[in-house]
């Protein structure tokens, strides 16, 4: 990892990342830990996941894998719950989790409209909901929701996900606001087109890649530590002016 920013106020939190095992969240769970934090992490590919807590045990750094389904809302209560248990009241949570799988319109079923809202927007909610007493308890807290900038291009070929990460910036206004007073800040952070490993695989074009370079004011890649490195500064206390917001980081494509 190379040199980076260091925030004292991250030290010895207790951080909870969603969908953390692999691309951006597997970039932030490095870069908290970099930041001498406890940090957990909710995702239910296991074996990314356990190859994550190894690498970074291998450096030093122990972090916590809880296996969980975050369509489960149930499970998903009960994975956080544990994390508490073992590290303490969470203080930072980072709503990451989401996949931006390739759909047409007349594809979409009602049972696989619900699946991508449960496994795209409602469970940002309902972390939300676990951590906000363990927040308040604590004095405050940040809850950061990953968006996308996808719905703000008018990107065809997904308008479930789309829909999905356009809620995320009602969300964050509507928690911002009614957990303010609580000194709890929760802000959107909306990543552009983010070169992961699943990204390059499966979208990646010469043209579409093209196209990117055209559009972004900044020309290179974007990667996941650019989303992870913003993140870490909108959970300090640098941040601490800052609720009910959306951060854009995509190059300057918007």
């Amino acid at each position: 990892m190379t040199k980076q920013a260091q925030y004292p106020s991250l030290n010895d939190k207790v951080v909870l990342v969603s969908g953390g095992g692999s691309g951006i969240g597997a970039s932030i769970v490095r870069n908290f830990a970099a930041q001498g934090a406890r940090v957990a992490f909710l995702d239910y590919d296991r074996a990314a996941s356990e190859a994550l807590v190894t690498s970074l045990k291998e450096e030093g750094c122990d972090v916590l894998f809880a296996f969980c389904d975050l369509r489960e809302i149930d499970d998903l209560r009960a994975a956080i719950a544990s994390v508490a248990s073992a590290l303490g009241p969470i203080t930072i949570l980072i709503n990451n989790a989401a996949r931006d799988d390739r759909h047409s319109i007349e594809s979409v079923t009602p049972e696989y409209w619900d699946e991508r809202i449960a496994t795209n927007i409602k469970h940002q909610f309902f972390a939300a909901q676990a951590v906000a007493e363990l927040m308040k308890q604590a004095g405050g807290g940040s809850i950061i929701n990953m968006g996308s900038t996808s719905w703000m291009i008018g990107q065809g070929g997904m308008p479930c996900y789309t829909t999905a990460k356009s809620a995320v910036q009602g969300l964050t206004r509507g928690l911002a606001r009614d957990l303010g007073p609580h000194n709890i800040r929760v802000n959107t952070v909306v990543p552009g087109w983010i070169m992961t490993e699943r990204q390059v695989e499966m979208w990646l074009t010469p043209e579409s890649e093209k196209e990117l370079m055209e559009r972004q004011c900044v020309k290179r890649r974007l990667v996941p530590d650019d989303i992870a490195k913003f993140v870490l500064f909108m959970a300090s206390d640098e941040a601490s002016a800052c609720s009910n917001q959306s951060f854009i980081v995509d190059g300057g494509w918007v």
